[in-house]
């Protein structure tokens, strides 16, 4: 396959020249107080960066084995070529979608190959005349009946790189029956499948004739696929100026090639030198600082450098979504990097000026030239997490205990199917409310006589708190889990993780079961208004969502994790707050 350089000239209207200029300083390093842990692993950063160019797997890891898997992860090196080759297809293929009267695009998938162009849509919206675009990646009976339309003109992307994934699986089939109960005979017409080569999925959608099925290179992971297909077809069918986005993509790829300046001034090994430095001095809170227009970007950020970096007891903890505090309100376990759009509004620079902390911090500052940019974000972070990778010695492209929540979700159902009902330890308390609180062995150890309603005092300097939320879709609900993670982070001064299951799952899952052993984990479900069942299945998608919490909370309570479960028995915002007051009264008001 043809270069980046090649590329440039076969295609000069990609831009890639000017472009790369543009970006080649959109990136100031200033490490503060990791200067002299950063000069000492300069050449380190420098020579993964090379390795990286090269396809050598033996930049992570010495062996055999490892090596051997590295070797099939490192495709999205070539992801902007292989779509500008593709540019033609993807806009035939959206043209005849607008065309036929389509009116929603329904993205059906799980983990960063979904998350990428949710932040696309976020970021760059959908273009005048499109259909109307969005995402579920929740098996939360609320979220599934939130993204109800209109089924006769809608049309499902169904993406999974395994092609066997349960969630978006079960969400095919649920949208699949509402398309036969709309009188839709040519049901297939309306779903298009993103997978791997050779799966069970790109079998069933030619067997089934789906509209159409994109083939995506095998040795692209998920959450390094932004550029490739999984990205790329849901940006198409937004409208969204492929060229300008794959132009970006490269360009990023031309600016951070080795010998485009040391490791402190590339705009891509900067990043990754930071991020690993940081971590291998304690400073593993990578705290993202973005402005509105932005903001989603963190989420797609969060899980490529969790379930690339958090594993062998080490990693980059990132922290997406916290407002922005005094410098005093920070720990000395914190590192920013600030992003912003170019020639950005007074009060987007207002969001996100860093002021003193440069003074007490290591700060990376990144100015994208234009929305379309984006895409060369995804190729600066995905550059960045595999140098870090490289500085703190892990694959940053597996993801093993992915896998054991998968298994520990799989062995409940199966439980399920044969007792009608799912196995849970018995809890440790039932509140005047209603709610339960189950706490893990390695948070009842510590707490002693304690109830679990004083989980938060275990956060020690150098911990974080993990919020992880089975919930669906609901304002006042999302307001009271971020009042409670700022409320948690300014009494404590612990940087606050936050996530919906079962999309963490997936993600930053992996660090919070194979990273540093310093989360201090708040696990909420709630037992649905209104269930959803699945075609096919023996469960539903209430029972699925629980089965997915109580195989992470006992992964997490196998992994020796402190962690409390509060489930509750509704959805309802005012139990939810009273339950969080509860876990914050036992912590010093500030």
């Amino acid at each position: 396959m043809d270069s980046v350089h090649d590329l440039h000239t076969r295609r000069p209207a990609l831009e890639i020249a000017s472009r790369r200029t543009r970006l080649q300083e959109s990136l100031q390093f200033f490490p503060g107080p990791l200067a002299d842990v950063a000069a000492a692993h300069m050449t380190a950063a420098e020579r993964a960066a090379g390795g990286l160019w090269r396809r050598e797997p033996s930049v992570w890891s010495d062996n055999p084995a490892v090596q051997e898997k590295i070797a099939t992860r490192l495709g999205w090196m070539s992801s902007p070529v292989l779509m500008a080759d593709s540019l033609d297809r993807l806009q035939q293929f959206a043209d005849a979608v607008k065309h036929d009267g389509f009116t929603d695009v329904v993205l059906l998938g799980m983990g960063g190959s979904s998350l990428a162009p949710e932040v696309l849509r976020a970021v760059l919206g959908v273009a005048p005349g499109w259909p109307r675009f969005q995402m579920i990646d929740s098996t939360d009976p609320a979220a599934v009946l939130a993204a109800s339309t209109a089924p006769d003109r809608t049309l499902y992307v169904l993406a999974s790189k395994s092609g066997t994934t349960i969630e978006p699986s079960s969400l095919a089939a649920h949208f699949r029956a509402a398309i036969e109960q709309a009188g839709v005979s040519a049901w297939a017409r309306h779903f298009v499948a993103i997978t791997d080569p050779g799966t069970a999925l790109a079998e069933r959608a030619r067997v089934e004739r789906f509209r159409e099925t994109f083939i995506n290179p095998p040795d692209i992971g998920g959450r390094y696929s932004a550029l490739s297909f999984f990205g790329l077809v849901p940006a198409a069918l937004m409208g969204h100026d492929l060229a300008a986005l794959v132009g970006w993509g490269a360009a990023m790829l031309a600016a951070a090639e080795p010998g485009f300046g040391t490791a402190t001034t590339n705009p891509a090994v900067a990043l990754g030198l930071l991020l690993g430095a940081g971590a291998l001095a304690g400073r593993d809170k990578l705290t993202l600082v973005l402005p509105p227009s932005l903001e989603a970007l963190g989420l797609w950020i969060e899980q490529l450098v969790a379930e690339s970096t958090g594993k062998q007891g080490v990693g980059v903890v990132p922290i997406a979504g916290e407002t922005l505090a005094r410098p005093e309100t920070y720990g000395a376990d914190r590192l920013f990097v600030r992003t912003r759009l170019h020639g950005a509004g007074a009060d987007e620079t207002r969001a996100t000026k860093l002021g003193d902390l440069k003074a007490g911090f290591p700060v990376a500052a990144i100015d994208v030239p234009e929305r379309s940019a984006l895409a060369a974000e995804f190729v600066r972070w995905e550059i960045a997490t595999a140098v870090a990778g490289a500085l703190l010695r892990v694959n940053p492209f597996d993801e093993p205990n992915v896998q054991q929540a998968k298994d520990a979700t799989r062995v409940l159902l199966d439980r399920h199917a044969a007792d009608g009902k799912l196995p849970a330890p018995p809890p440790d308390r039932t509140s005047a409310l209603g709610a339960t609180l189950t706490l893990s062995t390695a948070a009842k150890r510590p707490l002693g006589t304690k109830p679990p309603e004083s989980i938060l005092t275990l956060l020690a300097e150098g911990d974080y708190l993990a919020l992880l939320a089975y919930l669906g879709p609901d304002a006042d609900i999302a307001a009271a889990l971020h009042a409670f993670r700022m409320s948690v982070r300014d009494r404590t001064g612990a940087a606050t993780m936050f996530g919906y299951g079962p999309r963490y799952l997936h993600s930053t899952g992996q660090l919070h079961k194979g990273g540093p052993n310093t989360g201090v984990f708040v696990l909420v479900t709630a037992a649905p208004r209104t269930d959803v069942p699945i075609p096919g299945e023996p469960f539903s998608f209430g029972t699925l969502e629980l089965a997915q919490a109580l195989g992470d909370f006992a992964s997490l309570d196998a992994a020796n994790r402190r962690a409390v479960h509060v489930h509750l028995p509704a959805p309802d915002p005012p139990l939810l707050g009273s339950m969080l007051d509860a876990l914050l009264d036992a912590l010093p008001r500030p």
